[in-house]
């Protein structure tokens, strides 16, 4: 057992001063199997301390139904075997590009903007979710011989909001339930940042990834004492499907790191390994300066040009902060991990069977409901997944345009079963006007919750409603198809007919691996969905690009036959995926 304090100048343990040489992790983004690798990564580009959210939505995707919460005491015995602190981020909101930041769609779907104040009901929820939650952390701190040295209270809450009374409580609360370990926040470089973000008497970090004696000189004007640190070193960026792949050159950003720690300050690098947001739950960002503008979704590779890859594999950026992290390290650095096995043989994987998307929401969706005005994903109870909006417009009348007022964010669209065009944000009427007694189907998916800014938490699905010509149609039937309905047991029980080019639904195949590994699969020909490689979902697919390929961990492979599924939501090009 050991004391972590916060010191005049210094962190310190048992009096003695330390740097935190930190990376974050995310250990819902890693496969479990391979959370000891990519620890040896970090231990070995000369890190002594890992950083991970906890993602509230993917623990409790319904009102008290938790699952697997232990992961998160398994990942920090995991970082302690490997020889490293643990700096915890709990939330209950963490960005993250993660779906709606980390919140669950139960929570952000009635409340609105009152999530993230002292609201009494969302604090009511977040007190639940903590009194889950926090156990797997109080009794791994270091005070107890664990790992754990320090707590963040929420997560960059500057740039959202200015509730000092909120932040206070989600403090006092982390303290109530047994955190002994110092808090801290973490905000942007920026005077209304930190003054809105930061808490009297705990710690503030600051956020960046250059300039960094200028963005500790503006934090030292508000925090004249105590340890300096960037708590996200942004020495990569995330993707948008649509957009171009960003990239940070290396020798710049090991300039970067070194002027931090030249300043005598702690780091955590943002991303160490950003791995993959597996089963759907990529987010979203809003453009523009104060991104409230145009949908930008996030891309399911998180591998954030980070120094250790998607596939675990170190980069030109780890030699270089390895060099620079070398001078600061109590001794030599230990040895680099080889890396992961690959498979050992390229394999292409037939699609053989398809059962239509009707279908499959028919055995797996919800039940169809019909109401005054459509609702929305959250009044259907679906984070990831789609619904089919219903209605037949009245008649006799002439045909006009068909408008699905506050899309979000794409809808396939059909009239009396032909297909009639894709419906956008942007561009939310169709190019052809509908007459009266014409039956519209509208099957609108969800790319991902936005994670960050003011429109954190807004709903999915159609929230404006359904206009023919400037008049609401009313009597919407909707049903919702949860991601998460697609299991291996539920699969077993639909029907299945020879698959054919250009339909949509899921398809199903086998492939037969002799040396297996990590591997890419690609789903070239095909337009929008998911792959699932023996019942584990590896994410979103998009013809949209920049990510052209989904990474399949090693760990999810078996010797001999595999089985693949791919649930196009568009068109399907081709009836078939490669592996390689």
């Amino acid at each position: 057992m050991a004391e972590f304090r916060v010191g005049e100048h210094d962190f310190e343990v048992d009096g003695r001063p330390v740097r935190l040489l930190s990376g974050a992790l995310h250990y819902f983004r890693v496969h479990e199997g391979q959370w000891a690798h990519r620890l040896r990564m970090l231990r070995a580009m000369g890190l002594n301390c890992v950083e991970t959210y906890v993602p509230w939505n993917l623990h409790e995707p319904r009102p008290g139904a938790v699952r697997d919460v232990a992961a998160v005491g398994r990942f920090l015995d995991a970082a302690r075997e490997a020889g490293l602190w643990v700096i915890v981020r709990p939330g209950p909101y963490m960005c993250a590009e993660w779906e709606n930041g980390g919140l669950p769609h139960w929570v952000t779907g009635p409340l609105g903007a009152r999530i993230r104040t002292r609201d009494a009901e969302y604090l009511g929820w977040v007190r639940r979710w903590f009194e889950v939650l926090l156990p797997q952390v109080v009794e791994r701190q270091i005070d107890r011989g664990g790992p754990v040295v320090m707590v963040q209270v929420e997560n960059e809450y500057g740039s959202y909001g200015s509730d000092g009374r909120y932040l206070r409580a989600v403090a006092d609360l982390l303290v109530e339930l047994g955190v002994s370990v110092p808090l801290f926040t973490s905000d942007g470089p920026e005077d209304h940042m930190l003054t809105g973000g930061s808490v009297p008497g705990v710690l503030a970090t600051a956020n960046f990834g250059s300039h960094a004696r200028e963005a500790f000189a503006t934090l030292r004007a508000h925090r004249p004492s105590g340890p300096l640190m960037c708590m996200e070193f942004w020495c990569g960026w995330f993707d948008h499907w649509g957009a171009e792949h960003v990239v940070r050159d290396p020798a710049d950003a090991a300039r970067a790191l070194r002027e931090i720690l030249e300043c005598g300050a702690s780091v955590n690098l943002y991303m160490a390994h950003g791995g993959t947001s597996f089963g759907g739950w990529a987010g979203a960002n809003r453009g523009g300066p104060l991104h409230d503008g145009p949908l930008e979704p996030d891309v399911t590779s998180y591998d954030y040009d980070a120094p250790v890859d998607e596939f675990g594999r170190p980069t030109e950026k780890f030699w270089l902060f390895r060099e620079v992290l070398a001078a600061y390290a109590d001794g030599p650095l230990p040895p680099v991990p080889e890396p992961p096995a690959v498979l050992a043989a390229p394999v292409t994987a037939a699609l053989t069977s398809c059962t239509a998307l009707e279908d499959v929401l028919a055995a797996l969706g919800g039940p169809e409901s019909v109401h005054a005005v459509p609702p929305t994903f959250e009044e259907l109870d679906v984070d990831r997944g789609l619904v089919r909006y219903a209605v037949t417009v009245p008649g006799p009348r002439q045909p006009y345009p068909l408008r699905a007022s506050g899309l979000r964010d794409i809808a396939v669209v059909y009239v009396d079963g032909e297909r009639a065009g894709v419906l956008t944000e942007e561009e939310p009427v169709l190019p052809e006007p509908v007459a009266g007694h014409a039956r519209v189907e509208l099957w609108v998916e969800s790319l991902g919750r936005v994670n960050y800014g003011p429109r954190t938490g807004e709903p999915k699905g159609i929230t404006g409603g359904l206009l023919h010509e400037r008049q609401y149609l009313h009597g919407v039937r909707a049903r919702g198809l949860r991601l998460d309905a697609v299991t291996p047991s539920a699969v077993a029980g639909l029907g299945s007919q020879a698959a054919a080019p250009g339909g949509r639904g899921l398809y199903r195949g086998c492939f037969e691996v002799s040396g297996a590994g990590d591997a890419s699969l690609e789903p070239a020909g095909w337009g929008r969905g998911f792959v699932w490689v023996n019942g584990f979902c590896l994410g979103r697919y998009w013809g949209a690009g920049p990510q052209g390929a989904l990474y399949v961990p090693g760990p999810v492979l078996r010797e001999g036959m595999n089985e693949v599924w791919v649930l196009e939501l568009d068109r399907a090009g081709g009836l078939e995926v490669r592996l390689s």
